[in-house]
């Protein structure tokens, strides 16, 4: 019982890091951290009745708040699920916080 009220209180964690969404954006890791993960759902499509995404910009960025958003960006890409999204999300985000 006290594992689910720990869950809560954190949210959603995939590979040890935070994931949260604000509409078509989902964002994975900490503000904590150097770095952080935004990707954008670009384009998606019915499938009987969940929206499916079919395009998904992947982005890694630094979360110094001096830096103007532009120059944040440290890594872009864009995939064709968000399966293929959150997979190379996982690996840029480990590799840039070990210091790879």
């Amino acid at each position: 019982m006290a594992e689910s009220k720990t869950a809560k209180q954190e949210g959603l964690m995939y590979k040890g890091h935070p994931l949260r969404r604000v509409d078509n954006l989902i964002y994975y890791g900490s503000m904590a951290d150097k770095y952080i993960i935004m990707m954008q759902v670009l384009e998606s499509k019915k499938e009987q009745d969940l929206d499916v995404a079919t395009k998904v910009s992947v982005q890694l960025q630094l979360t110094d708040p001096d830096l103007k958003s532009r120059d944040r960006v440290v890594k872009k890409s864009e995939k064709d699920s968000l399966y293929a999204a959150m997979d190379v999300a996982a690996i840029w985000l480990e590799r840039a916080l070990s210091g790879k």
